[in-house]
């Protein structure tokens, strides 16, 4: 544990001192609260002269406003925080010739691997949660609301979503790092990696759906809803290859209490449709977290295999002086 501990607070420090990783970050922040100012702006002309409704808060952070959403830029941009902080974890010290007298001194080789990804998960929960504060407290200043109770909780836990999606791409980028030795191959690897899952993964499951289950026209109307079905449970199948996608549909759904489903398309017989227009009641926060706990569960997994990956691959990689 002393072993870790100290390759934990080496890396913190390194981090803090690392010019791309506050640039990066200076970036995010500008633009999200670019974006929440236009979205309490335009709220607080909206909401003037009238009551404020329920969960009105939240909508600083799902509203996309003239750009695209608070939620949206996490899901796009927030990986390249992971991937810039792991992508030279392990390269830049066989580089540099100091991995060997890392190994030298009395500290596991595994500490070094467990400090280094610690480390950065740790950056990626001050980043996220000191860009959520900030947001909140640009709300309450130009919205005037201050959060409930539901809707602090519903907060923690996409924020909870938002450190372990980022964290995948963490040790996506810590896998490459220890598997590439040049620090120019893994970065490139990790970005590679984030425009496939983030970009074509939807593309490609739309064309994997249209070849399995095309849909084509037919006088029967079953017949082309059936058609239509498998082809759309067929692409979000295939989207959920991405990590993205998962993100995505458990924020969305945790930060909207009127959403009562991820999906995007469902669906309804005529008494379904009766029954979604008599009760249109927010989902209670405990049934909004039993709706996202397979995303969470699917974040975390992946999280951990790729990490666990990584730490596979580092403890049988032979180290040398040279």
């Amino acid at each position: 544990m002393h072993g870790i501990f100290t390759i934990y607070r080496k890396e913190m420090e390194d981090h803090f001192s690392s010019m791309r990783f506050l640039i990066i970050t200076a970036l995010i922040v500008m633009i999200g609260v670019i974006i929440a100012s236009m979205v309490g702006i335009g709220m607080q002309e909206e909401l003037r002269g009238i009551a404020k409704p329920n969960f009105v808060f939240l909508l600083l952070f799902t509203s996309t406003g003239k750009l695209f959403s608070f939620v949206q830029l996490i899901g796009l941009l927030g990986p390249l925080i992971g991937i810039i902080l792991g992508f030279d974890a392990i390269n830049r010290e066989r580089t540099g010739r100091t991995l060997s007298k890392l190994v030298a001194q009395p500290i596991y080789r595994d500490a070094i691997i467990n400090g280094k990804f610690l480390a950065g998960v740790t950056m990626i929960a001050i980043v996220m949660s000191s860009l959520v504060l900030i947001i909140a407290g640009l709300g309450i200043r130009l919205v005037g609301v201050v959060p409930g109770a539901e809707e602090l909780w519903r907060l923690l836990i996409y924020l909870i979503l938002s450190i372990l999606y980022i964290s995948f791409w963490l040790g996506a980028a810590i896998l490459f790092s220890v598997l590439f030795r040049s620090t120019a191959t893994s970065a490139l690897a990790a970005l590679a990696l984030w425009i496939l899952l983030s970009f074509f993964v939807g593309l490609g499951g739309g064309f994997i759906a249209d070849a399995v289950a095309p849909v084509t026209q037919t006088p029967n109307i079953a017949e082309a809803q059936d058609a239509f079905l498998r082809n759309a449970e067929i692409q979000r199948a295939a989207s959920f290859l991405s990590p993205a996608t998962l993100y995505g549909d458990a924020t969305s759904t945790i930060l909207d209490p009127l959403r009562k489903t991820p999906r995007s398309f469902i669906m309804m017989g005529p008494l379904e449709r009766l029954s979604l227009s008599r009760f249109q009641n927010p989902l209670p926060l405990l049934q909004s977290v039993v709706v996202v706990a397979p995303f969470m569960i699917s974040l975390i997994a992946i999280t951990f295999v790729c990490f666990g990956i990584c730490y596979a691959v580092f403890m049988r990689q032979e180290i040398r002086s040279t």
